[in-house]
Formats: structure tokens, C-alpha cells, sequence
């Protein structure tokens, strides 16, 4: 069993920079793949970030790229999404996820059904 808490959401204006953590208990963290993934109203939940924590694998959604980064401290179990140039449509609630999963290479699964365990979101909200 996985437990995850995140924190660090907020409102900012447009251009602005927001952390979001993602703490983990429970498990083993070193070697999983982790992810963030975000929900707006109205919107399906989809993929934002996410990297296998023993090293290797990142991978940033196209709409985030250049913006977003995704890191993790394996000494303090804690996930990191540091957001940059926020936009209003950056706007939604941001979920940390951990999978059961681990593929060859390694590289991490992409499917929300993928993930195991999520924690109850942060809300981040980029006004214009």
C-alpha cells in the first residue's frame, strides 16, 4: 500500500510559478514509477508528468513541456512538480499517482488505469 499526500497548490496569475509536493508513505519509493496528472471541470483526468524514481525516465506532456519539470528526493519519499509561465489553462486540480508498474527500460506506464494509488489533489488556479 501506497499513501500520498500532496500540497502546495494555490491561485497565481498568469506568468507565474507554483511547487507542488507529493509525499509517500507506506512503500518502497526508490524504484516506481510516479506521476502527476491533472483534472479540470468538465474535462477527462490526463497525464502530466511522470518519472521512475531510481533514474532514467522523465517524460512531460507536450502541453507542459518547457514549463513543467518533475523531480524527485528519495530520501524524503517526496515527488515534485515545479510549474513555471502558468497559464489559465494550466487551471485544475493536480493529482500525484504511483504505479505497480514499472516497464523495461525502465520507462513508466502512461494510462491513468495504470496507476495504483493517487492522492485527494491540489488545486492550482492561474488567473489571466
Amino acid at each position: 500500500q501506497v499513501q500520498l499526500k500532496e500540497s502546495g497548490g494555490g491561485s497565481v496569475q498568469a506568468g507565474g510559478s507554483l511547487r507542488l509536493s507529493c509525499v509517500a508513505s507506506g512503500s518502497a519509493y526508490s524504484s516506481r514509477c510516479m506521476g502527476w496528472f491533472r483534472q479540470s471541470p468538465g474535462k477527462k483526468r490526463e497525464e502530466v508528468a511522470m518519472m521512475y524514481t531510481g533514474g532514467g525516465f522523465t517524460l512531460l506532456a507536450d502541453s507542459v513541456k518547457g514549463r513543467f519539470a518533475i523531480s524527485s528526493d528519495n530520501g524524503k519519499k517526496t515527488l515534485y512538480l515545479q510549474m513555471n509561465g502558468l497559464e489559465a489553462e494550466d487551471t485544475a486540480l493536480y493529482y500525484c499517482a504511483s504505479s505497480d508498474i514499472v516497464l523495461p527500460g525502465p520507462t513508466c506506464p502512461r494510462g491513468i488505469d495504470d496507476y495504483d494509488y493517487w492522492g485527494q489533489g491540489a488545486q492550482v488556479t492561474v488567473s489571466s
